[in-house]
């Protein structure tokens, strides 16, 4: 059995393998390389060296994109995990109708950025006519309507995976807890937390990632405005690669920066909230 396994390996490791450089390998080197060059397109490149970067750390909208980003990353990070977190609480509670109410909360995940977008450019603009403003008369307006919208989203996809979590607790722990006298705080923070610290750093990871790498979702709530007061980092980059003619260069360096920053958050949030898992 072994041995035929071994014949049929490369049957099916070679298309995935081809593939995994085809569609990702061999971009990214592409765009590592054109960030340092001045092209319009990859027949033409010419090698300027660390210019293109030097114009993206000089472009303040760059800067200011950043600012609004991290903002809006660390309050959709606090509010989605702890309402999916509440809501795992609740509905791991025995009482009907908690497969419906999970499905409910789960189905706006299902919905793409894009119409997500325009649908709640609806809700929110109807509301803010009764006062006779807009999402694009403040920024305030726009960074809480994607606030509202990424939390309606992703709320739910992260509540599965805390209810998942919630249930491979072991029933022996919860009765331990108990006949120690531990109260429902005690049990939250002594015992809950600490062994739903797998769940957390998967939600967390997931959560970090998504708000920094936000695009079809403000493309179509705010497109930045006003002023691209609410334009995000992958928006800011999509506006300068295509919205600027000749910056195709810095909009590929605003990319592997981009690409950079997400990666080392991404290992630093993974180092903390490991360190912190214990064993059932």
């Amino acid at each position: 059995m072994d041995k035929a396994l071994r014949r049929s390996f490369p049957v099916f490791v070679l298309p995935t393998l081809a593939a995994f450089c085809i569609g990702f390998l061999v971009p990214f080197f592409m765009g590592l390389w054109l960030s340092f060059t001045e092209f319009t397109t990859v027949q033409n490149a010419t090698f300027v060296g660390f210019k293109n970067y030097i114009a993206a750390f000089a472009d303040p909208t760059f800067l200011s994109s950043f600012g609004f980003t991290a903002l809006f990353a660390v309050t959709s990070l606090i509010l989605i995990n702890v309402i999916a977190f509440a809501l795992a609480m609740a509905l791991t509670r025995k009482f009907a109708g908690t497969n419906i109410f999970r499905t409910i909360f789960f189905m706006p995940n299902l919905i793409g950025g894009i119409v997500l977008g325009y649908i709640w450019q609806l809700i929110i603009n109807g509301i803010l006519a009764y006062f006779d403003v807009a999402l694009a008369v403040s920024a305030k307006f726009g960074f809480w309507g994607l606030i509202v919208l990424v939390c309606w989203q992703q709320i739910g996809y992260m509540m599965i995976i805390y209810i998942a979590g919630l249930q491979m607790i072991p029933e022996e722990v919860k009765e331990a807890a108990d006949i120690d006298g531990a109260n429902g705080r005690k049990r939250l923070f002594g015992v809950t937390l600490p062994m739903m610290m797998p769940s957390i750093t998967i939600c967390t990871f997931l959560t970090i990632t998504n708000g920094f790498k936000l695009f079809d979702q403000n493309l179509a709530l705010t497109a930045g405005e006003p002023g691209r007061a609410t334009e995000m980092l992958a928006l800011n980059i999509f506006n300068t690669f295509y919205g600027r003619v000749g910056f195709e260069g810095v909009g590929q360096a605003k990319a592997v920066l981009f690409f950079i920053l997400v990666v080392v958050i991404a290992l630093i949030q993974l180092r903390i909230t490991r360190t912190k898992e214990v064993q059932a």
